[in-house]
């Protein structure tokens, strides 16, 4: 999802030192190393206004992420310098001297440090790692032994230079109470360097009380200079298909100001979509890949996926088979988010719809559509989160995944009619056999217990969406397996859809066409088609709430934002109603300085 109609052509691509003097992103490879300062086991980088490390060896950031109770991932990397073989500072070690050079096969040892403050007085551990060209210079610790529900503060230091300090967050326990009452995290999606600026990033970066960022895939976009959005030159300036085209992309979004302002402010957990290998991706191929110029597409995703584990504070799921991401993360007993990999596991090949509509080409659930082998998830991962759905004791289970589960139509009509005109074959309405395998779940069919507070936080399509989920929207008998508007009776669970952080919505400033598309789909509550930002989700014991946060441009740098709504959902219930906004947490940690 999410590709340009027409593909540009490319413009002739800048040289290195032009595309410096243009990006944001790329100031801090021309700033040189700052003084620095002696503080707490390591010593402290100057930073820019948006928090970003001002130093050449750390110019792509500190970063975090995939937190559990005891443990979490360390992230940066690290450009050896030039002068790396000069005599490290006086008054070392020798073996930190020794550890400050670069070795001839460009091996450096990074050190790090872990403490419960940001001026690194209370140290909790500390360690060193070496990273070399076979894994790009990037960084990845997995640093364990921490605390639950405990804030952590850590620095890196390399060639006798400092990062900039981040600051992290374990997970909290489930056992006792008092224990995981309130969990506040931003969920994101879809961020396009070449659209525009990540001002989302910036807002959330600026938040203190978050516990994590939910990011929902298309972290970064494959395509050329000019390709897809203009706002920002691409690096390199062809689309990415090779590892070392896929690395360099990386590099760019991690050198963004606010992109390394978000990152250090708060651990993440991601789940890649398309566009981190090629739009509208699926288990053999893509829309966007061309096996005759640009080779075999199993040896596209290995590139894509190496880049990918190398620059994202992730872990690898499976190392026989790096195309598994799916995993769960829980927040004590209060919620247990699940990630979804929907794209290279096991996805079947997108349909292609027939029939002619001012949107495109539409589809019915008819055909090959209604095959219950085609499958969206994979049958492995399918069964994996059956198992979790029936087998959480958390109060919410939230699945964090790429397409839209609800049903998205041109023209509606109930079930026992054809069910209507679908809009989107690459969403899950192309695969509604599957989707309906996990309403069976939730609905706890053939003896199962039904599964309650079922929260699907989606992102993909540049847009919000707040939808109440039915297999049969369009039936207004609950009592016939149908949805009543007007009450949400019928409804099984929610869904919650992020627009994205800088990639084009549909220009409806009016609201018009996302009026358009209500009476055909009453289910959905909230529809938003051209604003970016991200989602704000509250969840405590009673509710869980979406505020959808709005960016006023992504076409220069601001700090402007605004609420576009509010709903929640309430325990039990399954359905949506308009709510308000939510408090921040009292008394957050602080923000890394």
């Amino acid at each position: 999802m999410g590709r340009p109609s027409h593909v540009k052509p490319q413009r002739t691509g800048t040289s290195r030192r032009e595309f410096f003097k243009r990006s944001a992103g790329g100031a801090a490879m021309v700033v040189a190393a700052t003084p620095l300062v002696p503080m707490g086991g390591l010593l402290a980088a100057s930073a820019d206004r948006s928090g970003a490390s001002a130093n050449a060896v750390f110019q792509h950031g500190v970063a975090s992420g995939d937190p559990l109770q005891d443990r979490v991932i360390l992230w940066t990397r690290v450009t050896p310098r030039l002068d790396a073989t000069e005599p490290a500072p006086a008054g070392r070690e020798a073996d930190e001297r020794e550890d400050d050079d670069v070795r001839r096969d460009g091996k450096v040892m990074v050190h790090f440090v872990v403490a419960l403050d940001p001026r690194f007085k209370r140290l909790v551990t500390r360690g060193k790692f070496k990273t070399g060209p076979e894994r790009d210079h990037t960084v990845k610790i997995d640093v364990t032994g921490l605390r639950p529900d405990t804030t952590y503060y850590y620095q890196f230091r390399a060639q006798g230079v400092i990062s900039a300090i981040g600051r992290t967050k374990t997970l909290p326990k489930g056992n006792g109470k008092g224990e995981a009452q309130h969990l506040r995290m931003a969920v994101v999606s879809c961020s396009n360097f070449a659209y525009g600026y990540f001002n989302a990033y910036r807002q959330i970066a600026e938040r203190a009380d978050l516990d994590m960022v939910v990011h929902l895939g298309d972290y970064i976009y494959e395509y050329g200079d000019g390709q897809y959005g203009d706002v920002r030159p691409c690096e390199p300036a062809h689309e990415i298909v090779t590892l070392a085209d896929y690395r360099m992309r990386h590099a760019q979004y991690k050198r963004d100001a606010d992109s390394q302002a978000m990152h250090r402010q708060h651990p993440l957990i991601a789940i890649w979509d398309d566009h981190e290998t090629a739009n509208n991706a699926w288990l053999d191929g893509a829309e966007n890949h061309q096996g005759d110029t640009e080779g075999a597409w199993p040896e596209r995703v290995k590139a894509a996926l190496q880049a990918y584990y190398e620059w994202m504070p992730v872990r690898v799921v499976d190392p026989a088979n790096l195309r598994r991401n799916s995993r769960s993360f829980a927040f004590g007993n209060l919620v247990d988010l699940i990630m979804l990999e929907e794209r290279l596991a096991g996805r079947a090949q997108q349909l292609d719809g027939s029939i002619p509509t001012p949107l495109g080409l539409a589809f019915t659930q008819t055909g090959a559509f209604a095959d219950p082998a085609r499958q969206l998830l994979g049958a492995t991962d399918e069964a994996w989160l059956f198992d979790k759905l029936r087998t959480s004791t958390a109060k919410w289970k939230v699945l964090g995944q790429g397409v839209m589960f609800a049903q998205l139509k041109v023209r509606g009509a109930p079930n026992a009619l054809g069910g209507g005109i679908f809009f989107n074959s690459d969403q899950w309405d192309g695969y509604q056999p599957a989707r309906n395998r996990i309403y069976d779940v939730i609905k706890g069919v053939n003896g199962a217990k039904p599964v309650n507070n079922v929260v699907v936080l989606t992102g993909d399509i540049h847009s919000a969406w707040a939808a109440d989920l039915t297999q049969d929207p369009n039936n207004p008998e609950p009592s016939l397996g149908g949805y009543n508007p007007l009450t949400g009776e019928g409804s099984l669970a929610v869904e919650f859809v992020g627009t994205s952080v800088s990639s084009p919505g549909v220009d409806d400033p009016t609201g018009a066409v996302a009026n358009s598309l209500k009476p055909a789909n009453p289910h959905f509550k909230h529809i938003d088609l051209d604003k970016r930002g991200y989602m704000l989700i509250d969840a405590n014991d009673q509710r869980c709430v979406c505020e959808f946060w709005q960016v006023d441009t992504a076409a220069a740098i601001s700090n402007v934002q605004t609420l576009g709504a509010v709903f929640e959902v309430r325990d039990g219930l399954n359905r949506l109603q308009v709510s308000s906004i939510t408090s921040p947490k009292a008394n957050p940690a602080k923000l890394a300085p």
